[in-house]
């Protein structure tokens, strides 16, 4: 059966938070809210003012983990700093899921590439996931959506080596490509497989540009922005986000966005974890 995604051409703080109301999903427990805490020097990622009446009313902790590549995120100290730097803990609690290890090992039997998917130790502490997505693009996925944050979001340091050389870490930068896209489906897999029913996915489709908010020095937006989406399945947000690229033929930038998506394979991972029944690529979208 397909499943709803909720739109709103409106981008606010409180269309967030009205699109998280009208989808009725209540998350229980203790909730980790995945964000993308902007790389020092990004222009174009997502503030925490944005995200805040959201993120408030669901009550949860926002949580990130390192990356795997130099920068400011690369190592808890500097990464939390980053977060002070961006206002992050000025508006919620936050945890750094991989602040220190050992990394938690969620298994992937079914695995196309890899079979174990290292996340950050804390990530045991939470019992429902909320996924705030900036949908962009990406210099090597094609493009970044919900998938992404999960996959490559919520691995550690270590995971996102693991992820990007489709098992062989020190291969980071140069495992072949499609494995590395079905890599981040697999470890897509196993986390969503962890909160079950319990994870909602919100996609902004918003500061649109090829590069992610990991890029220190990005380019600017290419493509006007297009709205927000809601969803319990994060293979459906992602695929209607991609749908709402193709659709925008007017948008002089589109094409701009469409070549750094098709040159990348981007929509492979799409086809991998829907492959590997993380969720449907078929979809109805419900515009509000």
């Amino acid at each position: 059966m397909a499943q709803k995604v909720y739109f709103s051409r409106e981008i606010t703080p409180e269309s967030i938070l009205r699109l998280y109301k009208t989808l009725g999903k209540q998350l229980d427990g203790k909730v980790a809210i995945k964000v993308h805490s902007g790389e020092v020097g990004n222009q174009n990622f997502l503030r925490p003012e944005f995200w805040q009446p959201t993120v408030e009313y669901v009550g949860g902790t926002v949580v990130e983990c390192n990356t795997a590549y130099d920068g400011e995120r690369n190592t808890t100290e500097k990464h939390l700093k980053t977060f002070e730097k961006h206002g992050w803990n000025k508006f919620f609690d936050v945890d750094l899921l991989d602040a220190e290890g050992p990394d938690m090992i969620l298994d992937i039997p079914d695995g196309k590439v890899i079979k174990k998917n290292y996340v950050g130790k804390n990530l045991a502490n939470y019992d429902s996931l909320l996924v705030l997505s900036h949908f962009k693009g990406h210099p090597m996925g094609g493009y970044g959506g919900a998938l992404k944050q999960l996959s490559i979001g919520i691995a550690s340091s270590y995971g996102k080596a693991y992820i990007h050389g489709a098992g062989h870490p020190k291969m980071l930068w140069t495992a072949n490509h499609d494995k590395f896209l079905e890599s981040m489906a697999d470890a897509a897999a196993s986390v969503v497989r962890h909160f079950g029913q319990n994870a909602v996915y919100i996609n902004v489709m918003k500061n649109m540009s090829v590069d992610c908010d990991c890029c220190a020095v990005a380019e600017d937006p290419c493509m006007k922005d297009i709205g927000a989406l809601i969803s319990l399945d994060p293979v459906a947000i992602d695929q209607a986000c991609i749908d709402l690229v193709y659709a925008a033929k007017d948008d002089p930038g589109q094409k701009h966005l469409l070549k750094r998506i098709e040159s990348r394979n981007g929509v492979h991972t799409i086809e991998a974890a829907a492959a590997l029944g993380v969720g449907s690529r078929e979809y109805e979208l419900v515009e509000i």
